[in-house]
């Protein structure tokens, strides 16, 4: 059976992924059309300071953030100016460091989805008079759905996994910012095998289950966008 603190981290763990899929996805669309469309001559430099995350150690980037996010760093001045306390071990850094470090597994699926539809159905849009809000919700979403779900899928199944830069941010403190995959460290190190087994194994057939849906799904729409 789990523990309280096993159930406190999960809870902390689907809270924090789930935020974070949800902030990625208002941040990235706009972040994402405008990659796709632009032209301009520093773009390749944009998509690698957005990509490093993907190459980079957790460690180096969880350190940075933590000194950002820090009592003396700028976002850790500018929440105590606003009196919001300190970032830096808390549930709220937990999810500023998520944001940045998964990213590019919500940014680079929706990149190319938008890529991928062209120019014409737009064009075809605007000719028939809809506005720009009309345009995204009735052409650029509904073609783009698969990349969103990729994009969705990616960014809560690399937060739930997330170590490094969690531990670096938020340290280990229980129904705070433990998340499930420092609680399985701490049963490791503390020899309770069965326990790290039941939190190992339940993340291993969530994370699966995802993959699954995602694949299944586009099949679904690939099939779908076939027949039209």
């Amino acid at each position: 059976m789990l523990s309280p603190d096993d159930l406190s981290a999960l809870w902390i763990t689907l809270k924090l992924a789930g935020l974070t899929t949800l902030t990625l996805l208002i941040l990235c669309t706009p972040l994402a059309w405008w990659l796709s469309q632009s032209r301009w001559r520093f773009k390749p430099l944009l998509e690698a300071i957005i990509a490093l995350p993907l190459v980079l150690p957790p460690t180096v980037l969880g350190f940075y953030l933590l000194i950002a996010l820090g009592p003396n760093g700028p976002l850790g001045q500018l929440s105590q100016f606003f009196g919001a306390g300190s970032l830096a071990f808390s549930f709220t850094g937990l999810l500023i460091g998520s944001v940045f470090y998964s990213m590019p597994f919500v940014v680079q699926p929706l990149q190319n989805a938008f890529t991928n539809l062209g120019d014409r159905p737009l064009e075809v849009a605007a000719t028939l008079g809809a506005s720009p809000i009309d345009r995204f919700f009735s052409v650029i979403f509904p073609m783009a759905r698969s990349g969103y779900l990729t994009a969705a899928v990616l960014g809560f199944a690399h937060t739930l996994g997330e170590f490094g830069v969690v531990l670096m941010i938020g340290g280990n403190i229980p129904g705070e910012t433990q998340v499930l995959s420092i609680a399985i460290y701490d049963h490791v190190e503390s020899l309770e095998y069965t326990q790290a087994h039941l939190l190992s194994g339940g993340l291993l057939i969530l994370s699966l289950l995802m993959l699954l849906s995602v694949y299944g799904l586009n099949r679904r729409f690939s099939v779908m966008n076939t027949k039209h």
